[in-house]
């Protein structure tokens, strides 16, 4: 039987953001929020449980996210991202922004607003930072101690660099766990030794195991990968065709300033006939 791919949005949501996957997803987010030093979350509710359309699994810019509520009403969402399209810090940003603002009706006072906690687990690389799980809060920018406030919190997960972690310490740090149950490729020895540490991670197994039997699960998954596919492709397609516009603006310049057509297609890697066409 074929492993689905957890890190498919669809799969992903499967596992930890439906009716009963509480212990599930408590399990994870306390993986997660162990690095900001929080308080153990002992009860959250699910929300947002809503039925995926057909047209959100074919929806090759569709968002499928988790989402979840705390017992003091703070919100946490969790998104999948498997490919750059170059948005991500401002998407993350608005988002964030749309569920503070749904903590609040017309006329409240701001004091009933919560705490906001976005986490995103990115499948390449995004920051310049060194490690695999960075946070951020609003802090002042000369006296690094001070916070303005808790009600900010963004996590970046980027599973790129936690892969070329040299050891990684199943024992002691539980998001190691997690975060190597969810690649596509593991072998069962291992498992074995994740679900006998975690027992979270044993139920999302056996429901993944569920789900990989499941004959209409299994159709929509091959939708969801294949829009995922053209999405990734649509972006890499987008990306060259800006790398092939730069490569002419600067042949452009380069024969304003009378430089011999060899240079310039040594230089940028294009055809001299289209540099003499564009001459």
């Amino acid at each position: 039987m074929e492993r689905l791919k957890p890190l498919n949005d669809f799969i992903f949501k499967k596992l930890f953001g439906e009716k009963d996957d509480e212990p599930i997803l408590l399990a994870f987010l306390n993986a997660i929020l162990k690095k900001t030093h929080q308080e153990k979350l002992l009860e959250i509710e699910i929300l947002d449980n809503k039925e995926l359309s057909k047209e959100l699994i074919e929806d090759k810019t569709g968002r499928i996210d988790v989402r979840a509520k705390t017992l003091n009403g703070e919100q946490i969402n969790i998104e999948v991202q498997l490919s750059n399209q170059g948005n991500m810090e401002k998407r993350t940003l608005f988002y964030w922004s749309k569920l503070y603002l749904e903590g609040i009706k017309q006329g409240e006072d701001y004091k009933k607003l919560s705490k906001v906690i976005t986490i995103n687990l990115l499948d390449f690389n995004l920051l310049t930072t060194e490690s695999y799980h960075s946070t951020f809060h609003l802090w002042e920018d000369f006296e690094k101690e001070y916070m303005l406030t808790d009600l900010v919190e963004i996590h970046f997960i980027e599973l790129t660099k936690y892969r070329t972690l040299t050891s990684k310490n199943y024992k002691e740090e539980v998001l190691h766990r997690w975060l190597t149950f969810l690649q596509k490729d593991v072998s069962d020895d291992l498992l074995k030794e994740l679900m006998e540490m975690e027992p979270a991670i044993k139920m999302a197994k056996e429901k993944l195991d569920f789900l990989s039997s499941d004959p209409e699960t299994l159709e929509i998954y091959k939708a969801r990968e294949y829009s995922l596919h053209e999405r990734a492709n649509m972006i890499n397609s987008a990306v060259e065709q800006g790398k092939v516009q730069e490569k002419y603006e600067i042949a452009k310049k380069l024969l304003l300033a009378g430089v011999a057509i060899d240079i310039i297609a040594t230089t940028t890697g294009l055809d001299k006939e289209k540099i003499e066409k564009l001459r």
